[in-house]
């Protein structure tokens, strides 16, 4: 018997164990009754305990044998003896957040019908970030109308409630999407806002889901894919983004909604850098390429090291070594891998095609410094 069915909000169950095994996936028991829920519809399952006079062992996750009437089968971190009796108990603090978004996604699913006429063709809810499958590319402003008309519903504290029905009995309910199941089906209704088939635990108001933050969109197989958070979860990414945002318009002496002007500011202040630091660069490699033709082993600054190796190929077939105060070096021409075999043996690390890059101990740069290393 699946007692989260019956009620969503408990939380401690009795039961007796019907069948217990072990693979190698772990332990696993079916219990005459429970209150996991099993992962499914995009819902994650349930954890929590099992205890009695074993002791106590952890449910680690549950799934059914079949889709929908099938055992539930509960993996735990420990062997419990078919026939025990046994108390459970859920994380409340999981399954809570997981009513929260299961909800808020049926409240989202039906604004994004009623305002873009888009269809919610799956749905995943196994992190605080949720997402909703559309079968359509959806319009940003419909989006946003979507997410008001979401949050409309929150507000009107809609009741809900969940029912059985035939599959006769189908057709006299105007269901938000046909039912993956057959035989007797299970209906959630949001008061007259939404109704679909659904077997996941779901809130008692609309008014406890909320608020429904949209988060972004992306094109995804052909449709769309809408990213939202919900309830707590949302509350929480408030709080973190919120105290980011004072964080940085405090370092700016700015307010939290004034911040772009500044950052804005800065990069372009950074750009501008980028730029003279680019040409500061290449000044310093023409300045540098005379000294490092003529000398052939050279100290430079390890920012050039890279970009004075490369126009050095392109003027001679000679070897050089350019090494800078770090540590780092660079070496090409034809003789660079005895150029490399001789730092090896200063402790040096590294390797490459035309042109052969690496480290040595700082310490050991001025020993590097020999012009026969490149004889």
């Amino acid at each position: 018997m699946r007692l989260y069915q019956e009620d969503s909000y408990a939380t401690r169950f009795q039961a007796r164990v019907v069948r217990a095994w072990s693979d190698e996936q772990g332990h696993h028991v079916v219990l005459s009754q429970t209150l996991f829920y099993p992962e499914s519809g995009g819902q994650p399952a349930d954890t929590g305990v099992l205890k009695r006079e074993f002791g106590q062992v952890r449910v680690l996750y549950v799934f059914e044998e079949a889709k929908a009437f099938g055992d539930v089968v509960h993996r735990v971190d420990g062997p419990i003896p078919e026939g025990a009796e046994v108390e459970g108990e859920i994380d409340w603090n999981r399954r809570f957040r997981h009513m929260q978004r299961h909800t808020a996604q049926h409240i989202l699913s039906q604004a994004l019908l009623r305002a873009g006429g888009y269809h919610t063709i799956a749905v995943s809810l196994d992190s605080p970030v949720s997402t909703v499958d559309l079968e359509e590319e959806v319009e940003e402003a419909k989006l946003q109308e979507a997410e008001a008309l979401a949050n409309f519903a929150v507000y009107a504290d809609y009741p809900i409630e969940a029912f059985w029905v035939s599959e006769e009995e189908l057709a006299r309910y105007p269901l938000r999407r046909p039912p993956k199941v057959q035989g007797q089906v299970r209906l959630v209704r949001i008061g007259d806002f939404d109704l679909a088939a659904c077997g996941g635990t779901h809130l008692r108001t609309s008014a406890q889901a909320g608020p429904i933050k949209v988060l972004k969109w992306e094109r995804y197989k052909g449709g769309s894919r809408v990213y939202f958070m919900a309830g707590w979860e949302a509350l929480e990414d408030y709080h973190a983004k919120h105290a980011l945002l004072s964080r940085l318009a405090l370092s700016f002496s700015t307010s939290p909604l004034e911040l772009e002007k500044p950052v804005r500011r800065l990069q372009e202040e950074v750009y501008a850098l980028k730029g003279e630091n680019l040409e500061l660069k290449e000044a310093l490699v023409e300045a540098l390429l005379p000294r490092a033709l003529e000398e052939r082993v050279l100290l430079v600054p390890a920012p050039v090291l890279g970009d004075l190796a490369k126009r050095l190929l392109s003027w001679s077939e000679k070897t050089f070594l350019l090494l800078s105060p770090e540590g780092r070096f660079a070496a090409l021409g034809p003789g660079r891998q005895e150029v490399l075999e001789r730092l090896k043996a200063l402790g040096a690390k590294g390797g490459g095609k035309e042109v052969v890059q690496g480290s040595l101990p700082k310490e050991k740069v001025a020993a590097a410094l020999d012009p026969s290393l490149v004889r």
